[in-house]
């Protein structure tokens, strides 16, 4: 298994660097561009590290930008493996596409992209800064090119829409061409229980165990915030450790989106025909089987929190990993709350989900309590009362 595995490596590695001298001979000459090119391709601040992920032409490779980690991503191998701007093939290339041009064209594409209505009032969202939208700012064919490679990379797209909204996704930093960088975080593991390492990622004077309240309580918000943050539900359908990570002060981060998608969408994924109610399973979003008309509803049945009960925090709060605690009070209604919050088909009973939510915020609140003082409790430990939805997506 080990020559094997170094041969892969080994491919990784040659294919991730061959496609970056390539993607710096392109933007040599003229054909894409991006923010992270210069540094990329001509001062060299931009450091390989390693190759973290190559499979069918999906690359992740870590990287140092100007000293900062940070994570390179790229769904297709090259450049020329994106369907180019239409308009520019047709276009005199003496002529230059106006900035409402450019939004109103991303936008429609970033609709079909996230699944969401294109129909009715098209109004413009603030997505790509001031910028974009300043008067009289005309764009070049390698500028257009290369946004248009970024806005088919669905992950991209989602995570440049909803950054600046919710401090529960990976913030995007830079591209060049088709490949952008993105924020690197600690990930999580599936080979361990503990499934965080708090030695990376220790930012206060906490123990490890109210680190776990911490970075539970830090779930919690992110499952409450999914749910009604935004203009439509966002549903995670592949909840597992190594898709998320954790900030320097404890925040709870989803960075792989891949599978991450709003109520519309969801919709449409699920309605699907059926013989019985496996048939209606997306990964971790299930729905059920009408047998009288033999389609899955397109509703939902679990809900995000639910998953994140029973793959994050069922293995967390186990008398196995918590020893001689697991049998405090606080600790054995812990574990019979996430027992109930797992049984409990949240997308089908929203009242009740919102309630075993409760029973989790304030059982984990009275661990920490317990624990230490809660006064460094950040921003995930807020009231909730006075929040209200985000309604930047009504677009």
């Amino acid at each position: 298994e080990g020559p094997i595995n170094h041969y892969f490596d080994g491919v990784c590695v040659y294919v991730c660097l061959s496609v970056c001298l390539s993607q710096c001979e392109e933007y040599r000459e003229g054909a894409l561009t991006g923010d992270l090119c210069e540094d990329l391709c001509v001062s060299g601040q931009v450091e390989y590290r390693r190759c973290l992920y190559y499979e069918n032409g999906k690359k992740v490779i870590e990287a140092l930008w100007r000293g900062t980690p940070v994570v390179l991503k790229s769904k297709l191998e090259n450049f020329s493996s994106y369907e180019s701007l239409g308009l520019l093939e047709y276009q005199d290339p003496a002529e230059e596409l106006s900035p409402l041009d450019v939004v109103f064209y991303a936008t429609l594409e970033i609709r079909n992209s996230l699944g969401l209505d294109i129909s009715g009032n098209a109004s413009l969202p603030p997505l790509w800064g001031q910028r974009l939208r300043e008067h009289g700012r005309t764009y070049s064919r390698a500028e257009l090119a290369s946004l248009w490679s970024l806005l088919q990379q669905e992950e991209y797209t989602f995570l440049r829409v909803l950054q600046d909204l919710s401090r529960h996704l990976a913030k995007v930093l830079g591209s060049c061409g088709h490949f952008y960088a993105v924020e690197y975080l600690s990930a999580g593991h599936a080979w361990d229980q503990n499934i965080f390492s708090p030695e990376e990622v220790s930012a206060g004077p906490w123990t490890a165990r109210d680190m776990v309240h911490r970075i539970a309580l830090s779930f919690l918000d992110m499952a409450w915030r999914f749910d009604n943050d935004f203009s439509h539900r966002l549903h995670l359908c592949d909840i597992k450790p190594e898709n998320f990570a954790i900030r320097k002060d404890l925040t709870v981060v989803a960075i792989d989106v891949d599978m991450a998608f709003f109520e519309p969408k969801m919709r449409d994924i699920l309605e699907q025909n059926c013989t019985n109610d496996d048939d209606c399973n997306f990964f971790d979003c299930i729905s059920k089987c009408n047998m009288k008309t033999n389609k899955c509803s397109s509703k939902r049945r679990n809900s995000n929190l639910q998953v994140i009960c029973e793959k994050i925090f069922r293995p967390w709060f186990s008398p196995t990993l918590l020893g001689a605690k697991a049998g405090l009070p606080l600790q054995v209604d812990l574990q019979r709350a996430v027992q109930e919050c797992v049984e409990t088909a949240g997308g089908e009973d929203e009242e009740q989900d919102r309630a075993v939510q409760k029973r989790l915020l304030d059982l984990l609140m009275g661990l920490l309590h317990q624990g230490t003082s809660s006064e460094d409790w950040g921003e995930g430990g807020e009231d909730r009362e006075g929040i209200h939805p985000h309604t930047a997506l009504n677009f």
